[in-house]
């Protein structure tokens, strides 16, 4: 079995261009280098596994929102962006379909063809879609992926419809693949308990992060434990999901999963970095939005830990109920400023780092082509290697 090629990762912050009036910078990623390669920005092979991704699995996803009844099927397809807010089609931005790529290599790690995770990768992607659409309206958001949120174009009540009828056609495409998919009934039923899994503790994550959002403080513990299932959790099933439908054993799914949980808190991880410093014209995300709602995102929970100064003071400004959710940009900023200096920022590029570690090490535990590992390892580094 060959092990996967090792990766080190530089931890010093990466800015996009300052942008005028926020002196501490917009944009941030955590770097990511394969030994004797370029950075993986230059692998082609990653978009390609993007792509195969959605060209793979977006005819099964439309097919399946398609099933929905008016008018939830147009607000689907308009949150996926197949149209605009009048019904007419467009080519928008539907997500970088992370998930997806992993449900299908999951399938090829297992032995199979790429087109026995399909099922999988389209289930992963109406469950993830279920949490943005409730994510937007719970948070405010108006804006994703460079356009109006769903709840403010149809209404809130849609979006909570749209989003619930998602999560069940993430069980119902797992259970159509023992029909029409070629799974046996009992590796469909083995994916169904997998996504359930996922879907309840996204859900839990969520509960958890809400209900942070009215503490002045939360422990960086706390705060992994939140984000390992608002983002883990369904990173890890999209890992294993693929393999569990063609058949792995028990041994071959914990592995992977492991990766996928791993990957999932390295993304949540560099997810925080950009919703402090990510700059919205490449994000697509509101600027400042985590500051604005006073999020307790690793950065913020790993600068309150620290206990200097600019803890303390950043400790204060979150305690202090007045102006909450309508500070200026300017104090936002000086915000981002005092998590920095707490050392919020560079602790949170380190533990990008050591998860995206973790999930590489998990591979060793799986047999599988050389071609295969290598795609898992450039996947991984894709996650912490972005700038939205």
């Amino acid at each position: 079995m060959t092990p996967p090629r090792r990766t080190t990762i530089d931890t010093a912050p990466r800015l996009a261009p300052t942008a005028a009036g926020h002196p501490h910078g917009e944009g941030t990623y955590v770097e990511a280098r394969t030994q004797g390669a370029g950075s993986v920005k230059d692998t082609p092979s990653v978009l390609d596994l993007l792509a195969r991704g959605r060209t793979m699995c977006t005819p099964s996803l439309r097919s399946a929102v398609a099933r929905l009844a008016a008018p939830m099927d147009t607000v689907g397809a308009y949150h996926f962006g197949w149209i605009d807010r009048d019904g007419r089609p467009a080519a928008g931005d539907g997500g970088k379909a992370v998930r997806p790529a992993l449900a299908l290599l999951s399938a090829e790690a297992a032995g199979a063809p790429a087109e026995a995770g399909v099922p999988g990768g389209v289930s992963v992607e109406l469950v993830h879609n279920f949490s943005l659409l409730h994510d937007d309206l719970m948070d405010g958001d108006e804006t994703r992926r460079h356009r109006a949120t769903a709840w403010t174009v149809f209404g809130p009540a849609q979006a909570i419809l749209v989003g619930d009828a998602l999560a069940t056609l993430g069980t119902e495409v797992l259970l159509d693949a023992a029909v029409t998919g070629g799974a046996t009934a009992a590796d469909a039923a083995r994916a169904v308990r997998l996504i359930t899994t996922a879907t309840r503790k996204l859900i839990d994550g969520q509960a958890m992060d809400v209900a942070f959002e009215q503490r002045d403080v939360v422990t960086v513990e706390e705060c992994l434990e939140m984000e390992g299932g608002k983002t883990g959790a369904l990173l890890a099933a999209s890992a294993a999901i693929g393999a569990v439908l063609a058949g792995a054993d028990d041994r071959v799914s914990d592995a992977l999963q492991r990766y996928g949980y791993h990957l999932g808190l390295a993304f949540q991880a560099v997810d925080d970095l950009l919703g402090i410093w990510g700059a919205t014209e490449v994000t697509g995300k509101p600027h400042w939005g985590d500051l604005r709602q006073r999020k307790k995102s690793l950065p913020v929970c790993a600068a309150l830990a620290e206990g200097g100064a600019a803890s303390r003071k950043l400790a204060d400004q979150l305690a202090d109920p007045q102006g909450r959710g309508e500070e200026s940009e300017q104090v936002l900023a000086a915000r981002a400023g005092l998590i920095e200096e707490a050392g919020g920022r560079a602790w949170t590029q380190d533990e990008a780092r050591r998860r995206h570690q973790t999930a590489l090490a998990a591979l060793d535990e799986v047999p599988m082509t050389d071609e295969v590992r290598e795609h898992f390892v450039a996947l991984a580094e894709f996650v912490v290697v972005r700038e939205r």
